[in-house]
């Protein structure tokens, strides 16, 4: 069966957080359902819709913004209590919209996720979790790393309370009171947990997580141990996953999966008869999914999906078809109801135009008069800057409440900016004088009329580290620009993992020190990504990295006073030896510095790079030959005559000069790798063979893996 969901905008709120929107129980199957939504101004509002309006059931006065909205209730009533998260406060309101509660946590930063069962009230700030029970603390875990989500497993199925953190460093964190049970890792850092079926599932031990990077997965949370039921990856290359529900959107009786991610994408999952989960519906929307539910808003017997996106707008995706079968008697009804709308929609029209003209005169005189402050209109920017593991690149998320008239990208360090299909808006590059003033790219993105999400794509070199602005400038008056910078760091193509090999050859830099714990953790935060800002618990700690463009691995283990860095990448030993001596030196620390390099290492990374670049030789020779081959094609009128080799390139020839053109400097960027191991190599033993690079450039042109290596073992 196809699935048909025709879209419905309701109406507009301000700036939405992820997990702020919900639908109110229904009276009976299939009722309209009321919408209760929070946003950045601190407004809750809770309204229905009726003949095609949205009619408002009540409105806050505005406050903090909210960060989290969750129903709550008695166990096993209808969960019809409304709870938000703003700032370090919870407040909870009837479904008519009186006040009931008002809790200050007194949590020194502001509450980021929020989980709501029965009479505990499960919390967690950037690094903080708090578990109440009727406003009472009970518990309390410090995590090691930022927490994007919480929930808890349902407590009215199974004998214990199971509260699961998602935390930014690839683990869900499993607790029983105020002690972490066991950790489980996952594909990408989770952004959202979801109950399975939204009560747990069979065993109701069932539990869904979305992560920034796409991915989605069921895992069973047993009492020792987690149980990996499926995972889906991101082939298709979408947004981060910010909201899931579960709803029978299809009507086949089984509970399908609704999926918001934050490149505006809505996805259905149905389940197979292995309850593998396979898609069935995608739609896109133009900015990012806040929160999804499944439920009937708009008409009554009338399935729909209900998203809220980034900046504010409440939309439908509903199974009513938009063009009804209709008698004399009915058309002439839904025309009487056309034109009503249309009628109401001019005079709103005409009331906004005359309140935007007397808010331009008041605007006008207020920055003319002598005590006018500055006046410049403010607006919101969601941003993310990520790693992206499959090319080893980061991709640079602009998002804005209005529409986004240009983007000016500026850096002070080599990048490469990467073509990105979804992009729409034109790019234009200024030259740069680098020399004088560290500019190594000025490019500006002019975007469409109504562009409201950016996505670019870079490439940084490692060893190369500095900063990343984008200036970006919406479509409002008067003109306002805002600048966001993002740090290219030293090691800028490490990420995170749990595991690494060890029997890999390691080279190994040990620095010791008058210097704190604090301090070794901040120039590890300086050099490598996705490190918690916050120092960890303990005396010691241990962080695993793998280079994303390479597969190299790195190991470090630091405490006060010592710090052992150990990877089978010279290159990566030399990086961190060169900044963290001159961090050192910034702050008058008096460094001593030693090292242990393993010959055996120079061979394996060479034969890591190897495939990498046979594969970007081959595809460069493939380019070549293809003007050549189109050319004899044209001549000779057919292609029967060549090898097959040669047809084959013809065949593909579209595809090769795609990705040809999509690897720009991908050669250069390897011959570069081999160079500065080379130079990294002889550095150690206190030689200088930059005079030999370009013998060195003359054998990669002709590249053989042996007389490579040869060249290494003879210089």
């Amino acid at each position: 069966m196809d699935l048909n969901l025709n879209r419905a905008d309701y109406l507009q709120v301000g700036v939405t957080s992820q997990k702020t929107m919900k639908l109110l129980p229904a009276s009976r199957r299939r009722a309209t359902q009321k919408v209760v939504v929070g946003d950045h101004d601190g407004v809750v509002m809770c309204f229905g819709m009726k003949k095609g309006e949205a009619v408002t059931v009540f409105k806050t006065l505005p406050g903090q913004k909210i960060a989290r909205l969750e129903l709550g209730g008695v166990l096993n009533t209808p969960q019809e209590k409304v709870f938000v998260a703003a700032g370090s406060e919870i407040r909870g309101f009837t479904k008519r919209g009186k006040q009931f509660l008002s809790f200050e946590t007194n949590l020194t930063e502001s509450i980021k996720a929020m989980y709501i069962s029965g009479s505990d009230l499960f919390l967690s700030a950037s690094y903080i979790y708090n578990h109440y029970c009727d406003c009472k603390d009970q518990h309390y875990y410090l995590s090691g790393d930022k927490i994007n989500d919480i929930i808890c497993l349902p407590v009215e199925r199974l004998p214990r309370i199971t509260p699961v953190l998602a935390c930014q460093d690839r683990v869900l964190r499993v607790l029983q009171g105020s002690d972490v049970t066991y950790e489980i890792e996952v594909p990408g850092p989770p952004t959202v947990l979801a109950l399975h079926n939204g009560n747990g599932g069979d065993s109701g031990e069932d539990l869904m997580f979305g992560t920034s990077d796409g991915k989605l997965g069921l895992i069973q949370i047993t009492t020792s141990k987690p149980i990996h039921k499926w995972e889906i990856g991101n082939e298709k290359k979408r947004g981060g996953i910010l909201c899931v529900d579960n709803f029978d959107i299809v009507g086949d009786g089984v509970k399908d999966l609704l999926v918001g991610r934050d490149d505006g994408m809505v996805e259905v999952y149905s389940f197979d008869n292995a309850n593998e989960p396979v898609l069935r519906f995608d739609q896109a929307l133009s900015e990012s999914v806040t929160s999804i539910q499944g439920g009937c808003v708009g008409k009554d017997g009338y399935d729909e999906i209900v998203v809220s996106t980034y900046s504010g707008w409440v939309t439908g995706l509903t199974t009513e078809p938009i063009h009804k079968e209709s008698g004399p008697g009915e058309e002439l009804k839904i025309n009487q109801e056309m034109q009503n709308k249309i009628s109401s929609l001019r005079s709103e029209l005409e009331h906004l135009q005359l309140k935007v003209l007397q808010e331009r005169e008041k605007y006008q005189q207020s920055s003319q008069s002598s005590k006018a402050k500055s006046a410049v209109p403010s607006f919101s920017i969601n941003d993310k800057f990520t790693l992206n593991k499959d090319d080893a690149s980061y991709s640079l998320t602009l998002e804005v409440q209005t529409a986004i008239d240009n983007v000016l990208i500026q850096s002070d360090v080599p990048i490469d900016l990467l073509d990105v299909d979804k992009n729409s808006a034109v790019v234009s590059f200024s030259s740069c004088d680098s020399e004088s003033n560290d500019n190594f790219l000025l490019a500006t993105y002019r975007c469409q009329a109504n562009t409201t999400r950016l996505e670019l794509k870079i490439r940084s070199i490692e060893g190369q580290y500095g900063t990343l602005q984008a200036y970006v400038t919406p479509r409002i008056q008067p003109k306002t620009c805002q600048v966001r910078q993002y740090l290219i760091k030293p090691l800028s193509l490490h990420q995170r993992t749990h595991v690494i090999d060890h029997d890999r050859p390691m080279n190994t830099l040990t620095l010791t020190g008058q210097f704190s714990f604090a301090e070794v953790h901040s120039w590890v935060v300086f050099c490598l990504p996705e490190v918690p800002e916050k120092p960890p618990a303990g005396e010691c700690v241990t962080f695993y990295f793998q280079n994303t463009f390479l597969d190299t691995q790195l190991e470090s283990t630091y405490k006060k006073g010592e710090g052992i860095f150990k990877s089978d990448n010279i290159s990566t030993i030399s990086i961190l030896k060169d900044v963290l001596s001159k961090e050192a030196t910034k702050r008058k620390i008096n460094l001593n510095i030693s090292y242990e390099i393993n010959e055996v290492s120079v061979k394996h990374t060479l034969k890591l790079i190897h495939p990498k670049l046979e594969y970007q030789l081959l595809l460069a020779k493939k380019v070549q030959l293809i003007d050549a081959l189109k050319e004899l094609q044209v001549h000779e009128g057919n292609t029967n005559f060549l090898i097959p080799e040669y047809r084959c390139i013809l065949e593909e020839a579209d595809h090769l000069q795609e990705e040809y053109k999509k690897q720009p400097a991908h050669l250069e960027r390897l011959y570069g790798m081999i160079t500065d191991l080379f130079i990294d190599k002889f550095k150690f033993k206190g030689t200088n063979v930059k005079t030999k690079v370009p013998l060195l450039l003359e054998i990669l042109d002709s590249y053989d893996q042996n007389a490579l290596i040869a060249f290494f073992d003879a210089a």
